[in-house]
């Protein structure tokens, strides 16, 4: 089974309803979302390792899905300390390039800030199956079941485009067109790739609309989508995380919100 594909739901937070994962995740990155510290970034991250270790992945597994984490924050911290606004002592000033006080503050919060939304979020839907996480929205959240259900659809055939690259790149390969002028044979076989998810996607529109989908009575499912204490308790765990990183860092005076004359 590949590294990026969701694995089976093991672990404590294995089996949790996704919608509670969701929110748990909103919760966390709402505050993150409000200042600009790294303070609260820092206290949210530490709170989220029970959480991340309770998430049920494999270290190698946890290190190869967050990878694009661990590369995005650093170098979105490396801009944010060139090139933000200056302020306090300037350390170093060269054209366009101003490293003060103030931009390596604003590129420390940013980096865990980053890290601290992130995070949480890949180890919480690691596990998710993508059904499991459409019932959630349609019965949990009351979510239309138009909408839910033909997005789970066009997510399931998503590897299906995949599949349909490479049959094309063998069929060209061996009518001897795939040898020369890769960009227009790049062009020419993203156009049939177009053809072919629109053909596929009427067929499955007619095929779904032929079982009822889309019909104004209510629908009935083949699973239900649970809701019990563990789902309270990641929600409740989500708002703990958050209302503590907001509480040390008003404490320690470092709040900053976006909307406010600090930021």
């Amino acid at each position: 089974m590949s590294l990026l594909q969701p694995r089976p739901r093991s672990g404590p937070l294995g089996r949790v309803n996704p919608v509670a994962k969701l929110g748990a995740g909103l919760l966390i990155a709402f505050p993150l979302i409000l200042s600009v510290d790294w303070v609260s970034a820092v206290t949210a991250l530490i709170l989220e390792v029970p959480l991340m270790l309770l998430a049920g992945l494999r270290w190698r597994e946890f290190w190869v899905r967050t990878a694009p984490v661990w590369i995005a924050a650093p170098l979105t911290g490396v801009t944010i300390a060139l090139y933000g606004e200056a302020s306090g002592q300037v350390h170093f000033q060269w054209l366009f390039v101003h490293i003060s006080d103030g931009s390596l503050s604003l590129a420390m919060a940013a980096v865990f800030r980053i890290i601290a939304i992130a995070l949480p979020g890949v180890a919480l839907f690691a596990t998710v199956d993508p059904t499991d996480l459409a019932d959630g929205l349609s019965q949990r959240v009351r979510l239309p079941a138009r909408f839910v259900l033909g997005a789970l659809g066009g997510l399931r055939l998503v590897g299906l485009l995949v599949d349909d690259w490479r049959e094309l790149e063998l069929a060209r390969r061996a009518r001897g067109v795939a040898d020369t002028g890769r960009l227009r044979r790049l062009g020419g076989m993203a156009f049939a790739l177009i053809v072919l998810a629109i053909r596929r996607g009427s067929t499955l529109a007619t095929s779904m609309e032929a079982r009822g989908f889309g019909a104004p009575t209510p629908r009935t499912w083949a699973r239900v989508s649970p809701w019990t204490w563990r789902e309270w308790t990641l929600l409740l765990a989500g708002a703990a995380i958050s209302s503590t990183a907001v509480a040390v860092a008003v404490a320690t005076g470092s709040w900053n919100l976006i909307l406010g004359d600090g930021a």
